[in-house]
């Protein structure tokens, strides 16, 4: 990694250099309010104020906003665009989809379960907290939920290990003096994939750039004509530059914002305070799993004390698999990150061994998935049903009810001849 940084530095530095005294008097004498640099605040509160007061409810694979709500939001914003699409869906539209990325990475809006059906809503403590910041401190805190802890898998995409800052920085030399044009549709897709339309809309809506619009053709989504630099965009890239290339901004698992305030804290005096994310804690109780495997299914109560390991054993004794193979579970927390835990003989920590059932980021209704044998990739869906109170007399893992015939673990040819015989 450290060789890729180095190359990376080599070769885009010269594009980037080192921020000039114009540059910086233009960073001091910026007042950010709700429409400057760009309008990110403006059109993120627009994004707070609908989810306002029961939230709505969003897709149960990756808990996007529905079709039937995109067209109304997106004639909310300060940037309204255009498509010509029958069926449109959250990445039709790239600054919703940006800023839902923003909503789950700061962690002011969670998906919540009510019965079969998930929601996006707002988290009350943490609105709390944003609503007693000033715009600057709004507008960095949303910078970094963006370019430090905006994961991608939020979107129902792979997650990039580099960042979308690193993202930035790659396109920001390719946008010349004179701009990025892209005289037809084709053009366009280079920067749909990298660095991705939303985190192109998402450098217009901070200020970084500005954006010409064309007319959209009849099957087809948004048009861009042209990309352009903006001064703002320029001077502050070059002071995040050195901190993306040389990776000292990866995410870690704890969420903590104010990562770039000695950064930018000289130029910006009014950035003093952070958002909050209330911490994840423990939760006590007896945990009651839905545990499904194709049609058959089994309902398994354990401690909240106990490891994931002993779930992971009860899983496999309650469908009559044996314990050969190694296995990972695998989650969304609340940030919309696919947390993954894995056998204590795997490489890669959190292991199973040494997380508590409590300490897994699940309300009742949420989902893991257990993946086991890597082999043959048996995939059982983990349902959170309920949390129990505390119950002395349920000591171990327990299953509960069993439904349905488990399947045969392991297949032969000499299971499909008798099968033929038959």
């Amino acid at each position: 990694m450290e060789d890729l940084f180095a190359r990376l530095e080599r070769t885009l530095n010269p594009e980037l250099p080192s921020i000039t005294e114009s540059q910086q008097q233009l960073l001091q004498k910026l007042s950010i309010d709700e429409n400057k640099p760009g309008t990110i605040l403006h059109d993120f509160q627009i994004l707070i104020d609908f989810l306002q007061p029961n939230g709505v409810e969003v897709s149960s694979v990756n808990n996007l906003l529905p079709l039937k709500v995109l067209s109304e939001v997106n004639s909310r914003l300060s940037h309204p665009i255009e498509i010509k699409l029958k069926r449109p869906v959250q990445k039709s539209y790239p600054y919703i989809n940006g800023l839902y990325l923003l909503l789950r990475s700061s962690g002011i809006a969670q998906i919540r379960s009510q019965g079969k059906k998930q929601f996006l809503v707002l988290d009350a403590a943490t609105l709390q907290s944003w609503s007693s910041l000033n715009p600057t401190e709004r507008y960095f805190n949303l910078l970094e939920a963006w370019l430090i802890w905006g994961n991608n898998e939020v979107l129902g995409e792979h997650q990039d290990s580099l960042g979308n800052l690193f993202r930035c920085i790659q396109l920001w030399p390719r946008v010349s003096d004179k701009g990025l044009k892209f005289s037809k549709y084709e053009d366009q897709n280079n920067i749909s994939y990298y660095p991705g339309l939303h985190n192109v809309a998402l450098l217009e809506l901070f200020g970084f750039l500005s954006i010409k619009h064309g007319k959209p053709q009849e099957g087809k989504g948004w048009r861009i004509t042209s990309l352009q630099r903006l001064p703002f965009g320029d001077a502050l890239l070059q002071l995040l530059f050195p901190l993306g290339i040389r990776g000292e901004l990866q995410d870690d698992v704890n969420v903590n914002f104010g990562k770039l305030q000695s950064h930018l804290q000289p130029f910006f005096p009014e950035w003093k305070h952070n958002l909050l994310v209330p911490k994840q804690g423990f939760t006590d109780g007896i945990y009651i799993f839905k545990v499904s495997l194709f049609k058959a299914w089994r309902r398994i109560a354990i401690p909240a004390k106990k490891p994931l390991s002993w779930l992971a054993e009860i899983i496999l004794d309650a469908f009559d698999f044996d314990y050969d193979h190694l296995y990972e579970f695998s989650y969304k927390d609340r940030f919309g990150r696919i947390i993954k835990v894995g056998h204590a003989y795997m490489e890669t920590p959190p292991f199973a061994d040494q997380v508590q059932i409590g300490d897994v980021s699940l309300e009742p209704g949420g989902k893991m998935t257990y993946l086991y044998d890597f082999g043959d990739n048996w995939k059982f869906d983990v349902q959170l049903e309920a949390i129990n109170p505390p119950d002395n007399k349920i000591k171990k893992p327990k299953i509960l009810e069993v439904h349905g015939n488990a399947p045969q673990q392991y297949w032969s040819e000499d299971d499909e001849l008798d099968e033929d015989e038959e």
